[in-house]
């Protein structure tokens, strides 16, 4: 019998854009030594975005400290961070013109500042090389008050951190987080009134209920929460875990009527929505501020 995670219905299904269309950016990357968690993270959307000429730089390397299970990002020892990517991240987000840059890290446990320093450069290096509006999605720096600060002092126009799944499933799914940890780094991020609006994002399909999503909801306004995505989960490999349930859109229509409602000032649902999926034409809903 097929994993039911094998069987996708009608509305999991992507028509991949031409071969060509995607060469200058994976040229660009690799050119300059960088990743992303497009590539990393076996993203459905990965080739629509390199085509579209847009990635989500991955920095302080590809290897993660933890090991969630829905992640297919590489788990294992990181190499020490490399004092020249935030340049490069820099000069790739100038080159293909960016107009809203998403730089995402693995989580780095090692790291006595937990890579907020490198988060900071990158920032400050992608301000000085263009205009371009920048979204931060960062590791919970295991609720580390100074490495919270240190990221926002930098001051990016959206800061994103993850809850990913309800707190039901935390133990299952991200053994090594902590969902009311996660809650806190964001309600630091949107008390710090350093003007970075925040974000958050769900995976759902990986067994919560219903009225579970909308308390996670609720908790992330409460926490000051301002933009919200919401995905389905598809399994990256059959070491990783199953799908327990394709979700139908008209349920995703639901859960976005249902976050705009409870506040949120700008929602995306949908099954192929992640973090940083469109994340420009999400960003336009929160009224970001002018950078001097």
């Amino acid at each position: 019998m097929a994993s039911p995670s094998r069987r996708f219905p009608p509305w999991v299904r992507k028509r991949l854009p031409p071969e060509g269309a995607m060469r200058p950016v994976r040229e660009l990357l690799r050119e300059l030594g960088l990743h992303t968690v497009c590539q990393s993270a076996h993203c459905p959307n990965a080739c629509e975005c390199f085509a579209r000429g847009t990635a989500t730089f991955l920095i302080l390397g590809s290897v993660c400290s933890r090991s969630c299970a829905f992640c297919a990002v590489t788990r294992g020892l990181p190499a020490p961070p490399d004092p020249d990517e935030p340049r490069r991240v820099a000069e790739a987000a100038a080159r293909l013109g960016l107009s809203h840059v998403v730089v995402t890290s693995v989580t780095r446990d090692d790291l006595p500042d937990g890579g907020s320093g490198h988060f900071a450069a990158t920032i400050a290096a992608i301000r000085a090389a263009c205009t371009a509006a920048v979204e931060v999605l960062t590791p919970d720096f295991q609720g580390s008050e100074p490495c919270i600060r240190r990221v926002l002092e930098a001051r990016p126009d959206v800061f994103n951190h993850n809850v990913e799944t309800v707190p039901r499933l935390y133990p299952r799914v991200r053994p090594q987080a902590a969902y009311e940890r996660s809650i806190e780094v964001l309600r630091l991020a949107a008390e710090a009134g350093e003007g970075a609006a925040t974000k958050s994002g769900l995976m759902v399909g990986l067994g919560e209920s219903h009225d579970e999503v909308l308390a996670v909801m609720r908790d992330l306004r409460d926490a000051g929460c301002q933009a919200l995505t919401v995905g389905q989960y598809l399994r990256p490999s059959p070491e990783h875990l199953p799908v327990e349930r394709f979700v139908p859109p008209e349920e995703f229509d639901t859960y976005q009527h249902e976050a705009e409602a409870l506040g949120f000032a700008a929602v995306a649902a949908g099954p192929f929505v992640r973090s940083s999926y469109h994340a420009d034409a999400l960003a336009a809903g929160l009224c970001l501020a002018e950078r001097s």
